[in-house]
C-alpha cells in the first residue's frame, strides 16, 4: 500500500425509523458495548415525556430558541414530526468526526436524507419493527400518548416505510441484541470500504 493518507474522519451513522420501532434502546445497546462512540443528543420543541432528561433524551427547546438556532446555522439538519420540530445541534458533530470519533444520530427521515445530501459519507440505516402490529403493540406500551396520537404514528410510519430505498441498509429489530449486532457488523464494514480508506482519488500499490 501505498503512502496516502487514510480517512481519519469519524463516521456519521444516522438510525432512522418509526417512532416505538426501538432505535434508543439500540443506540444505548451500542454504547454499553462500545463506550467510543457518541450519541449526538437531538434539539426538539416538544414537552418532554415522562423520565426523559434535558440534554440526556433530547434537548428540549420553545420554538422561538430553535428558529433562532436555525437562522444562525447552528443545525445541522431539522424538521417536523407530528407537530414539534427536531434538529441536529451541529457543533458537536463537526468536533467529534473531525477527531476521529464515530457519532450515532437518531433522526426522522427526511432529517436524515438531509443529512446524506450534506455529507454523502454519511452511512443511513433504516431501523424497521417485525410487522405493524409489532409496532403498535410498542407504542401501546409506552403508555405515554393516545389511541389517536398513537394512529396519527401508524400513519406517519407507513408513509416513513415508503421512502426506505433511499437508504443504505435495513435493520429489522426482532430483539435488540440482534439489532445492535446487525449495526456494528455495518459499521465494521464502512470503515473498510476502499472510498474512505483511499481519500485522495489514486490507487493503492500492487501487492
Amino acid at each position: 500500500m501505498n503512502s496516502q493518507t487514510a480517512d481519519k474522519r469519524g463516521l456519521l451513522v444516522v438510525l432512522t425509523g418509526p417512532s416505538g420501532v426501538g432505535k434508543n434502546s439500540i443506540i444505548e445497546a451500542l454504547r454499553a458495548d462500545d463506550p467510543s462512540l457518541f450519541h449526538s443528543v437531538s434539539m426538539t420543541t416538544r414537552d418532554p415525556r415522562k423520565g426523559e432528561t434535558d440534554g440526556v433524551s433530547y434537548h428540549f427547546a420553545s420554538k422561538e430558541r430553535f428558529q433562532a438556532l436555525v437562522d444562525a446555522g447552528e443545525i445541522l439538519e431539522f424538521d417536523m414530526y407530528c407537530g414539534a420540530y427536531y434538529g441536529t445541534p451541529k457543533a458537536p458533530i463537526t468536533e467529534k468526526t473531525e477527531h476521529g470519533t464515530d457519532v450515532l444520530l437518531d433522526l426522522t427521515v427526511k432529517g436524515a436524507l438531509e443529512i446524506k445530501k450534506n455529507d454523502p459519507g454519511a452511512v443511513l440505516i433504516f431501523v424497521a419493527a417485525p410487522s405493524e402490529k409489532a409496532l403498535r403493540d410498542r407504542l401501546l406500551a409506552r403508555g405515554t400518548e393516545s389511541p389517536e396520537r398513537i394512529e396519527q404514528r401508524l400513519n406517519t410510519a407507513r408513509d416513513e416505510l415508503n421512502q426506505i430505498q433511499y437508504f443504505d441498509y435495513l435493520v429489522v429489530n426482532n430483539n435488540v441484541e440482534e439489532a445492535r449486532a446487525d449495526i456494528q457488523a455495518i459499521i465494521r464494514a464502512e470503515k473498510r470500504r476502499i472510498t474512505r480508506l483511499f481519500v485522495d482519488g489514486s490507487e493503492p500499490d500492487s501487492v
